[in-house]
């Protein structure tokens, strides 16, 4: 059985790496598509600039606030750090997940955890046996 190659909207990952960034930014969705067309922030300037030096073979680590970037086919096969408000999560950057915003795979929020009440929160809970 072969296996399955991705294709983005009807292209192949080498044609969409040919692409420059207005030919992909059609094949976007509409907001994605129009936050790219109205201009890339001094922010996101820094982070493309910062992801080139990394494919032309500079080692360094690609750590960014900018939650709001598009990925795009420049970012592939990259690890970029992403700040998630209280430290930067490893995001390692696959092609599915062009067209779609760094900040998706970065949660801000923990899954809530409940645990046995401590001693005195409740007067119940005065009587739990020690462990």
């Amino acid at each position: 059985m072969a296996k399955k190659v991705f294709s983005y909207r009807g292209f192949s990952i080498e044609e969409i790496k040919k692409m420059d960034l207005e030919e992909f930014s059609m094949l976007l969705p509409a907001r994605q598509r129009r936050s790219l067309r109205r201009g890339i922030p001094e922010k996101q300037k820094k982070l493309m600039s910062k992801i080139r030096r990394a494919k032309n073979g500079e080692s360094l680590k690609i750590r960014t606030h900018c939650r709001d970037a598009v990925i795009t086919p420049e970012m592939l096969d990259l690890t970029i750090h992403v700040h998630n408000g209280k430290e930067f999560i490893p995001v390692k950057i696959k092609p599915e997940m062009l067209g779609h915003y760094l900040g998706e795979f970065a949660p801000t929020r923990k899954r809530v955890k409940h645990g046995l009440p401590g001693i005195g929160a409740t007067k119940s809970s005065l009587y739990i046996p020690l462990k």
